[in-house]
């Protein structure tokens, strides 16, 4: 019966599951009914936006003493229902097959708004917000009035949602503390930790929390006592050590560390509102020409009458003819018409060795600029662009998308929403978008030879044009109307009054070289005069940096590398940089990258001409100096790779930490690979098998296959040229890795074996050992366990010969997991807890987060899905910090099973999206078994 006196038009009702089941209206409280049909609700509530089938309703109802009639029976209760909750039960419950489906907004349920409010509160604390955390965090705690769905015990759905939810609450209630800690607190906080870590003892970040107010209050003995326990409890429960996290609060408590301190301030504030961008570049002055362009691109124009649906036009041109000078000209022109503010973003379609700005960078930045807080944007690209699309709608905002590669870069940058127009520049001409998005093509071609008179016009004045017709003329004609080299002779000219434009076309006329590098065959012989005038006007070091840097092998240049080039300092490179960049010769398009127009590279590289062993051997050193520190900050195992010592001047980058050394080979991976292949063009053989070697765990965490096959493929080579043995076993090792992973295995083992003999007459116990290693793991993808276990224990000895402990913890966790797969969970769950602790022991993140998925995976084979959940949690966030996207897929797509095995299927479809967003980010071929397992997941769970 419903208590309450409500109007047709009030059908709101609202769903309290964090406590005892009450269902609310707007007129009171509804009763609806006994324990079953209680229990009925909450199966629909818990499942609230999916079919729950009559199935799941009389085994969760019944369990194994269902009635005969019990189909009959959830069908009376979904009547009951219906009156129970009207006037909204004709939308509220549905019947779909094969069973029923609730209907109602997420905020009507009490425990989707925990979630959502307690996801804002551990977004707004990532993003360093306290103050808005705790605001969110304390909201979605307030929420509890008792155990969520604690009537329902024996229901197993209900019970593992209620585990789900208690775990999440635990979360936030750590988060809430976080906040609490960041705001200054400490004493006040005693008593609930002692509470919550006698109730959860096996939770270590309780633990930190404890010691840290302790320290605060002034109770240092109290706080290591509590790490004390901490410890005890932990090797009580689970056989396992402190993790470094606690382990570094316990030595800041004994070091009397200030940082534990309560802050000096607090950071808080609001979250950015959406904005209102204008990141249009300045538009090109005095800017000529392109009339009938132009008129095409006004046509574009929303109408007055009304908004005007999306548009895209794809500017298209050869390079160097004024593509981005027209787009941004006609941007600048029609800003009026766009309120909402303007987009751009160079997407560096064009530049060399793989430079191309990724469509998920792409989205992130326009996200940033509509005033998206990173913490907010969503993981994966379809989310992403999902996101900037919705930020779009109703609003009237013009989308400026320069240099695109092709339609693909270009498809999820596009909006959607009318009232907003995309503009798109390639050297391309984007056909596919005219076919599938409706695009109106544009084309620009070269100047004619008015335009281009009237070009140099504008910026050099009428009267001096007019003066010497003749010299205009012939200017005009040997520039053959491209901008770019109308553009730097109307520069050289502005720049000397005095130089009669005479001279500047006999210079034109004179140049007897040629660079031909348009597209199409243009010809471009005086594009090398024009860019030799702004050549001769540097200082001689900016000069002899230009041309250095056409040696440099890679899209851009960073300032370091710049100074090993020149043997500088970096002050004096960095200078040397800014020199050439306002001589337009250099673009800083990112802070402390420089880089230039193809044209004038290829310039560079004649000016260069070869001769520059020495800078190409400093450059070399630098690169691979530096990427062997930064390869060690991944990994803990040692690099048996014996470098000699770098040049002087190589100057190698020294880099603190996991984060600064992920982050130098992100940005340096183009020019790095670049550089294998160009040390062993220029003879620098050793180089190019080591810097491919070093490479080898940053590109196979990235999932960068196909750039691993080629970089070893070119090391191989270099090392034979040499008959370097060393050279060829590690390019062996490393070519078998990467055939492993592209799905490869003949050719994968093939390589493998050539580099365990190799190694084996080298009598190096550390390549055995990272081969046997290799060979264990991909024996083990082919189901081969006993041999991968006989691989495995090799790996073992190896590694223990060469006193390597980080792979020692790996090969044990190989054994671990292979023992799980033969069914001996016993040894698995042994041998894994070896490989963590050591691993914990010398701070191998990425070997701890192996051994904790591997922990997961026994767990789950025990019956033990809580425990499974939270080693698989724990794997999960150690590779998304180490950076191994493929691998934290995998482990998501096992948290799922194991989310599904403790009955909560939300959390288990949650994972799998997760695990969808990271393979999306990939780039992975639809055809990846990963990729496809997960959709088809996905759809079972969805019907």
């Amino acid at each position: 019966m419903v208590v309450r006196n409500a109007s047709p038009d009030d059908n709101r009702i609202d769903f309290r599951v964090l406590g005892p089941l009450e269902v609310a209206a707007a007129g009171g409280p509804v009763d609806v009914g006994g324990p079953r049909l209680r229990g009925a609700l909450a199966l629909l509530v818990a499942g609230a936006g999916r079919v729950v089938s009559v199935a799941e309703f009389v085994d969760g109802l019944w369990g194994d003493n269902c009635p005969p009639d019990a189909e009959r029976t959830v069908r009376t209760y979904m009547s009951r229902l219906r009156k129970a909750l009207l006037p909204a039960a004709a939308e509220l419950i549905v019947t779909r097959s094969p069973g029923y489906l609730l209907l109602t907004e997420p905020d009507t349920i009490d425990a989707v708004r925990f979630e959502q409010l307690a996801q804002a509160g551990g977004r707004a604390l990532q993003a360093a917000t306290p103050a808005v955390a705790n605001e969110r965090l304390l909201a979605a705690l307030r929420l509890w009035q008792g155990t969520a769905y604690g009537e329902f015990k024996t229901i197993p759905t209900l019970d593992a949602e209620r585990m789900r939810l208690e775990r999440l609450r635990r979360n936030a209630i750590e988060d809430r503390i976080d906040t609490d800690l960041a705001a200054g607190l400490g004493s006040e906080l005693v008593a609930e930790l002692v509470e919550l870590t006698t109730a959860h003892p096996g939770h270590e970040r309780l633990w930190g929390q404890l010691m840290t107010v302790l320290y605060r209050a002034g109770r240092q003995a109290d706080a290591l006592a509590a790490f004390r326990r901490a410890r005890r409890v932990l090797a009580e429960s689970s056989g396992l050590t402190p993790t470094p996290a606690l382990t570094e609060i316990h030595r800041q408590v004994l070091a009397q560390d200030s940082r534990l301190l309560a802050p000096r301030r607090t950071v808080a504030g609001p979250e950015p509102a959406t904005t209102r961008p204008a990141q249009l570049p300045p538009a090109v002055p005095a800017f000529t020409g392109r009339r009938d362009e132009i008129a095409r691109l006004d046509e574009l124009l929303p109408g007055a009458a009304r908004p005007a649906a999306v548009v895209i036009s794809a500017v298209s041109g050869t390079a160097g003819v004024g593509k981005t000078a027209l787009a941004v000209h006609w941007a600048a022109r029609v800003r009026s018409a766009f309120p909402d503010g303007q987009l751009y973003l160079n997407l560096r379609g064009f530049d060399p060795d793989g430079s191309t700005v990724h469509p998920t960078d792409a989205v992130k930045s326009f996200l940033a600029a509509l005033g998206v807080p990173p913490a907010d944007i969503p993981p994966g690209l379809a989310a992403q662009t999902g996101l900037y699309r919705s930020l779009l709608t109703g609003r009237r905002l013009l989308v400026v998308l320069d240099n695109a590669r092709d339609a693909d870069q270009v498809r999820p940058l596009l909006p959607n929403a009318p009232g907003c127009l995309a503009l798109v520049t390639s050297r391309n001409r984007l056909t596919s978008l005219a076919a599938a998005e409706g695009a109106h093509l544009v084309n620009v071609d070269l100047l004619t030879a008015a335009e281009a008179r009237d070009l140099l016009s504008r910026r050099l004045g009428g009267h001096r044009v007019t003066a010497e017709p003749a010299a205009v003329e012939e200017i005009a004609a040997r520039c053959a109307g491209l901008p770019l080299a109308l553009a730097i002779v109307a520069a050289r000219a502005a720049a000397q009054p005095h130089l009669p434009l005479a001279g500047l076309a006999a210079e034109l006329r004179e140049s007897g070289s040629r660079l031909d590098a348009l597209d199409g065959g243009d010809p471009a012989s005086q594009v090398r005069a024009v860019f030799s005038w702004s050549y001769r006007a540097l200082s001689k070091p900016a000069a002899r940096l230009f041309r250095l840097l056409g040696l440099h092998p890679g899209p851009d240049i960073a300032v370091p590398a710049a100074a090993a080039l020149t043997d500088t300092q970096p002050h004096q490179a960095r200078a040397l940089l800014a020199e050439l960049t306002r001589g337009h010769l250099l673009t800083e398009h990112a802070p402390g990258r420089y880089g230039c127009h193809d044209l004038l590279r290829s310039y560079a590289t004649e000016l260069a001409g070869g001769r520059q062993s020495g800078a190409l051997h400093r450059l070399f050193d630098h690169y691979l100096h530096t990427a062997r520190t930064a390869d060690a900050l991944l990994t803990p195992q040692p690099n048996p790779i014996v470098l000699p010592e770098a040049q002087p001047g190589a100057a190698p980058e020294q880099l603190a930490d996991h984060q600064e050394a992920l982050a130098w080979f992100t940005a340096e991976r183009p020019v790095l690979l670049g550089a294998v292949e160009h040390a062993r063009i220029t003879g620098f053989d050793r180089h190019a098998w080591q810097l491919a070697a070093t490479l080898t765990t940053f590109l196979d965490r990235q999932a960068h296959w196909p750039a691993l096959a080629r970089a070893q493929t070119t090391a191989l080579a270099a090392a034979r040229r040499q008959d370097d043995r060393v050279g060829q076993a590690s390019a062996h090792r490393n070519l078998g890795l990467a055939q492993d992973r592209l799905g490869h295995p003949d050719l994968a083992r093939d390589h493998y074996l050539r580099a365990l003999d190799l190694f084996g007459a080298l009598g190096s116990q550390a390549g055995q050992a990272r081969t046997r290693q290799h060979l264990a793991r991909m024996s083990a993808a082919q189901g081969r366990y006993q041999q991968a276990s006989y691989h495995a224990r090799h790996s073992l000895r190896h590694y223990r010969n060469a006193d390597d402990r980080a792979g020692e913890s790996a090969a044990l966790n190989h054994l671990g997991w292979f023992h799980a797969q033969l069914g001996d969970q016993r040894a698995a769950l042994a041998h894994c807890r070896q490989a963590l602790a050591l691993a914990q022991e010398i701070g191998d993140l990425n070997g701890q987060a192996h051994t904790w998925d591997s922990l997961g995976y026994v767990r789950h084979q025990l019956a033990q899905p809580e425990q499974a959940v939270d080693c698989y949690q724990h794997a999960v966030d150690l590779f998304q910090h180490t950076g191994e996207r493929r691998s934290a897929a995998t482990a998501l797509v096992s948290l799922a099973d194991a989310h599904q095995a403790a009955g909560a299927a939300a959390a288990a479809r949650s994972a799998l999206r997760d695990a969808l967003a990271v393979l999306d980010q990939l780039g992975l071929p639809d055809t990846d078994p990963l990729l496809a397992a997960i959709k088809r997941s996905l759809a079972r769970s969805a019907t």
